[in-house]
């Protein structure tokens, strides 16, 4: 990326002006090398989001953000509907509710060790993975509707997982005002088979043990110690939401003329919030946040019927589950003003700080756990959402490690045989249906999450609590 765009605001901010059809300014979190090595294509993409109307504050970009589908990934805007704000497809994504649960466990990871090989075939055995995988569950139109409206809620009173689970889930587990009865049959029927599934791409099942804890304090508050066992999981809505995307990108980009919208690119495709497309796609969209919500809780119970054959009687409690790609109504301080804004998160963490009302009460004096997943083969980390970020990026943090480069040009580079045999020799067992789809996901595919992370630390976006390594990876 061209440095020459931009003007440094901060240590970690740096800021392209507002110009042209820009209604607001864009602001990327980076080091310099960080930003260098961004595509040109993000500054582009950030500001064509800073160009649509209603928008407030500011554009942002997150350390780990790459090229995406009209929003960059790791995008993050909000948008004032009094204002003439918008709502984009292309600004939530294909994978609505993309997220990340993570579980702690009573074992240590010598426990994992003693039985990894056997207690990984079993995972792939037990949890579906790859393009189009298919689960033992099978929704009718009933069962399908009942789980769009109430998310991870339908799952726990279907008997996967715990109620106390539900405390420990953004919108406690079913996110309100889901229109499930507009959900399209095409998309019902896309997903009426997947429920369980991890589905393709970054999608993936983890065993993790705790490696490091930089912030102990906070660390014991959300049940982390060095040396324990955790489950990371991290997958979205499967097909469902993708279906969801693929049409009301369409219908957007068709009506955005006779709303007055002059698209910068066709891309980010909108409608207005008052709208009765933009209310509509909202009602949907949130059917596909319950998909993503009840798919994690599926998974996680899943799992734990795995371990339990294992080590028998043992618990897997949640820390938390955070969804990406979202757009959710929120408040807050905007130029000295209260606003009930719709904030599209896309790749990006909602990073609330300590003592806000919507993290649960027995975290609200940490803040909320941002869990960032790596690349396979890589380290994850639990981050802690800082006060900071509400003023400097809307209560928001990174996702992830960033792509460094597309699938196409990972899968020339190197093989799905080579990459295992390599996390193999490092003592990590890779689980997959696609040698393709572990070569697509190679590690070096990715930035350095180490480097994102502390970047979002030094901006103000979230602090890093601990450091997680991998032993067990289910792919798709």
């Amino acid at each position: 990326m061209d440095l020459a765009q931009f003007e440094q605001t901060a240590p970690f901010a740096w800021q392209i002006p507002k110009q042209g059809a820009m209604r607001v300014p864009a602001t990327i979190f980076a080091d310099e090398p960080l930003l260098k090595d961004m595509d040109e294509k993000v500054g582009e993409q950030i500001r064509n989001v800073a160009s649509l109307p209603g928008i407030v504050a500011a554009a942002y970009a997150m350390p780990d953000a790459h090229w995406g589908y009209g929003f960059p990934i790791g995008g993050v805007a909000a948008f004032d509907a009094e204002e003439g704000g918008v709502v984009s497809a292309g600004g939530v994504g294909f994978d609505i509710s993309c997220g990340v649960r993570l579980l702690t466990t009573a074992l240590s990871a010598d426990d994992i060790r003693a039985t990894q090989e056997t207690l990984a075939h079993e995972l792939s055995r037990a949890i579906p993975a790859g393009v189009g995988s298919r689960g033992r569950i099978h929704l009718d139109q009933a069962q399908m509707s009942a789980m769009l409206s109430g998310g991870a809620g339908w799952a726990v009173e279907q008997g996967y997982g715990k109620p106390e689970d539900l405390e420990r889930i953004e919108e406690h587990g079913t996110m309100a005002g889901a229109t499930a009865n507009v959900v399209s049959e095409k998309a019902r029927r896309r997903q009426q088979d997947e429920m369980g599934t991890l589905g393709a791409g970054n999608h993936y099942l983890e065993v993790q043990f705790v490696d490091q804890v930089l912030d102990v304090e906070t660390a014991e508050g959300y049940g982390l110690h060095a040396g324990q066992a955790v489950i990371m999981i991290h997958c979205g809505s499967r097909g469902l939401g993708h279906q969801i995307g693929t049409e009301y990108l369409r219908e957007m980009a068709l009506a955005a003329p006779g709303h007055g919208i002059d698209l910068p690119d066709p891309e980010l495709a909108c409608a207005p919030i008052v709208s009765e497309l933009g209310q509509r796609y909202l009602g949907v969209m949130r059917a596909g946040i319950n998909c993503a919500l009840a798919n994690r809780q599926i998974l996680a119970h899943l799992a734990g019927d795995v371990f339990d054959r294992f080590f028998p009687g043992v618990r897997l409690d949640l820390v938390y589950d955070v969804s990406h790609n979202t757009c959710k109504a929120e408040t807050h301080q905007i130029d000295g003003e209260t606003k009930h804004v719709f904030v599209h998160r896309k790749g990006a963490t909602r990073a609330f700080g300590p003592d806000h009302a919507n993290i649960p009460e027995a975290l609200r004096p940490f803040g909320q756990p941002v869990l960032v997943g790596g690349s396979m083969g890589t380290e994850s980390w639990v981050l802690a959402g800082d006060a900071r970020s509400e003023a400097g990026s809307l209560g928001s943090a990174c996702h992830g490690a960033g792509r460094a480069m597309s699938r196409h040009k990972a899968a020339k580079l190197w093989t799905g045989s080579g990459i295992i045999k390599d996390l193999a020799e490092r003592g990590i067992t890779v689980k997959s249906p696609s040698k393709r789809g572990v070569a697509e996901e190679a590690p070096g595919a990715y930035k350095s999450v180490a480097r994102v992370v502390e970047v979002a630390e030094k901006a103000g976006l979230a602090r890093r609590v601990a450091r997680l390594k991998p032993m067990i990876c289910i792919k798709g």
